[in-house]
């Protein structure tokens, strides 16, 4: 197999690059801290004893154990520290040049003139600075798309190392399935070898299989006339077994119900009782000897 194709090679080189370039919101953040530090230490210098440094120290903190509540307080902190630089830088310099026109020799006195000029520059450099802020908003914005966008690529490249890593033993096993299912086939090919009726062409195969639809269309035909010519004498000769058995039925049950008598008059005997039908029988044997006796009567 190609090692372009080997799905456990690319998954080491995957996991190797993702070793060297892990991405983190630390780790993607340092060169904005750190910078953001080196700021905070000099306006700490300007301000010493300030509440800006010891804000900031609390802020840099919050990067020991990165959350997205940090992260966004942060995000206000940083903000909020450089409109603070801002209007620092702004109030130094006006101070220094206050005191410059002040102490100069002579002092600098500002005509009218030049405050109207000044004031049309300043109002050229806001417009272009409002210009520079809308475009440094659609640059965040456009920032976060491809962010956001990086952040659901690299999911999906997490997901797919996964589903690579498991590829081999897929592999492997569905090579296991293809070689049991040529096994297979190669011994049924094996054991249908002997027949030499499943070695025919094609036109041959075609007329053998007609052949036996034509012989099972014929034994279907044979089946039918069969069931419709036995039918009537199966019938009556059944019709004529049961007017047979109906005097056996009558008579056995006869014979049951007077084997159940003897049964019955051969039990009472064993307990003692006088039998009615003997009772009856010797009455009539000694009524038969007188009057044969009476009549002169000889057997």
């Amino acid at each position: 197999m190609p090692e372009t194709n080997n799905p456990a090679k690319v998954a080491t080189q995957l996991d190797a690059l993702a070793s060297k370039h892990e991405l983190t919101v630390v780790r993607l953040s340092e060169p904005i801290t750190s910078a953001v530090e080196q700021l905070e230490a000099a306006i700490g210098n300007n301000n010493p004893g300030g509440t800006t440094a010891r804000t900031s120290d609390i802020s840099t903190a919050s990067l020991d154990a990165p959350t997205p509540a940090s992260l966004e307080a942060d995000l206000t902190h940083y903000k909020e520290l450089f409109a603070k630089l801002r209007f620092s830088y702004v109030e130094q310099v006006t101070k220094e040049k206050f005191i410059r026109a002040i102490v100069g020799d002579p002092p600098l006195i500002v005509d009218p003139a030049e405050n109207a000029e000044l004031e049309a520059l300043n109002a050229q450099a806001k417009a272009e600075l409002k210009t520079l802020k809308r475009q440094v908003a659609e640059l965040v914005a456009e920032l976060e798309r491809q962010g956001a966008e990086l952040a659901r690529q690299h999911m999906r490249v997490g997901l797919e190392r996964v589903q690579l890593a498991k590829l081999p033993d897929q592999m492997a096993q569905l090579e296991k399935d293809v070689a049991t299912l040529r096994q297979a086939r190669q011994d049924r090919q094996d054991k249908h070898a002997t027949d030499p009726e499943l070695r025919l062409p094609i036109g041959k195969t075609a007329a053998l299989a007609e052949q036996r639809e034509a012989e099972a269309r014929d034994l279907e035909r044979q089946l039918g006339q069969l069931r419709g010519s036995a039918a009537p004498r199966k019938r009556k000769e059944a019709e004529r077994l049961r007017a047979e058995l109906a005097p056996l039925e009558t008579m056995r049950q006869a014979s049951t119900a007077a084997a159940q008598e003897a049964k019955r008059r051969k039990e009472a005997a064993l307990r003692g009782g006088e039998d009615h039908l003997e009772e009856r029988g010797r009455w009539w044997r000694t009524s038969e000897t007188l009057l044969k006796q009476m009549l002169d009567i000889k057997t």
